[in-house]
C-alpha cells in the first residue's frame, strides 16, 4: 500500500463522506473515489458500504482505520525525528522533553541539574503539556522522552522506567470544612455542594456531559478551586505549587500515582539513554 492510499482511506473513513474528504485532502472527489477502489481491489476486501445516502465501515475498513492511522502516525514521527536528527547534528537543541505543566518541580529540576551537569549532556528543550498531550507528541516524533503520570497516560508502545510514586490529595479552598480533617476518601468529594470536580477534554477535543467546569491546564484548575466553583484530585507533590488561599487533604482510597520516564520503544539515542540514565539514579 502507498501512504497516499492510506491517507485518503482515513480521510474517508473519518469523514464517512466522499465530498467532505475531498475538500479535506483538497483534491476533486472522482480521483479519490478511483483511489479507494483500487485499494479495495490492491486489498481483496470492501472497505467501504456506499449508498446513494450514507457511507459506513465494514469490518476490515474499521481493521484498516486503526491500521492505517497506526501507520501515518509512524510516517509522520520518521519524518519528525529524521528532520530533528539533522537539526541536532548543526548545533540545535538536542533533546525535547514533554511533561505537564503540573509535573513536580522539584522533580523537573533535580533532573535537568543532573543530566546537565553529565559529560556529553545535550541542550534539552522542555515542553510543558497539558493533559493527555504528552504521549501523542512522543508517537508523532516531536518529542524524544516524556515524563507520564499512570494511570492516567498511556504508556502503550514505550519503553518505561518507574521514578516515583505517590498518594494523591484533594484541593480545596482554604478555610473549607473538610480541610480541619486529617484525611477524606473519594465518597466525601464527588458530591461536594458547590465544589464539583472539574472535566478534562476528552482525546477528540470534547467534554464529557456533567455538572463540573470544563477546564484545560492545572494554572486554570487551581484558580476555579479558588474561587470556590470546583474540587480537584492531584497528586501529592502539587502541594508545592498551592499559594495560601488553598488547602490540601490526603484522600485514602484515591489511586497512586506513578511517574515514568518513557522513550520510543525503537529510540537509540545516545542522548535519551543518558537522561534514562540519569533519572534512574535520581
Amino acid at each position: 500500500m502507498e501512504t497516499r492510499e492510506l491517507r485518503y482511506f482515513v480521510a474517508v473513513a473519518e469523514e464517512l463522506h466522499f465530498g467532505r474528504a475531498a475538500l479535506r485532502l483538497g483534491i476533486a472527489q472522482p480521483p479519490l473515489s478511483r483511489a479507494i477502489q483500487q485499494l479495495e481491489r490492491r486489498l481483496g476486501a470492501a472497505l467501504l458500504d456506499r449508498t446513494s445516502r450514507t457511507v459506513t465501515l465494514t469490518e476490515a475498513g474499521s481493521v484498516l482505520l486503526v491500521e492505517g492511522r497506526a501507520a501515518l502516525d509512524a510516517v509522520d514521527a520518521a519524518e519528525h525525528r529524521t528532520r530533528r536528527a539533522a537539526l541536532s547534528a548543526t548545533g540545535r537543541p538536542g533533546l525535547v522533553l514533554a511533561t505537564k505543566a503540573s509535573t513536580s518541580r522539584e522533580l523537573l529540576a533535580k533532573l535537568l541539574d543532573a543530566y546537565a551537569a553529565e559529560p556529553g549532556a545535550v541542550p534539552v528543550e522542555v515542553i510543558l503539556c497539558g493533559p493527555a498531550e504528552q504521549a501523542p507528541l512522543l508517537r508523532e516524533g516531536r518529542a524524544d522522552v516524556a515524563l507520564l503520570h499512570r494511570p492516567f497516560d498511556s504508556t502503550a508502545g514505550f519503553d518505561t522506567e518507574e521514578l516515583s510514586t505517590e498518594g494523591q490529595v484533594v484541593v480545596l479552598p482554604a478555610g473549607h470544612p473538610l480541610t480541619a480533617r486529617a484525611h477524606v476518601h473519594m465518597a466525601d468529594i464527588t458530591c461536594l455542594p458547590g465544589l464539583p470536580l472539574p472535566r478534562w477534554p476528552e482525546p477528540d477535543g470534547t467534554y464529557r456531559p456533567g455538572p463540573g467546569p470544563q477546564v484545560r491546564d492545572h494554572s486554570q484548575l487551581l484558580q476555579l478551586v479558588a474561587l470556590g466553583r470546583a474540587c480537584a484530585v492531584s497528586p501529592e507533590s502539587c502541594r508545592a505549587q498551592l499559594h495560601d488561599d488553598l488547602a490540601a487533604v490526603p484522600v485514602l482510597d484515591a489511586p497512586r500515582v506513578t511517574t515514568v520516564i518513557a522513550w520510543p520503544a525503537h529510540s537509540r539515542s545516545r542522548a535519551v539513554a543518558d537522561l534514562v540514565r540519569t533519572a534512574i539514579r535520581l
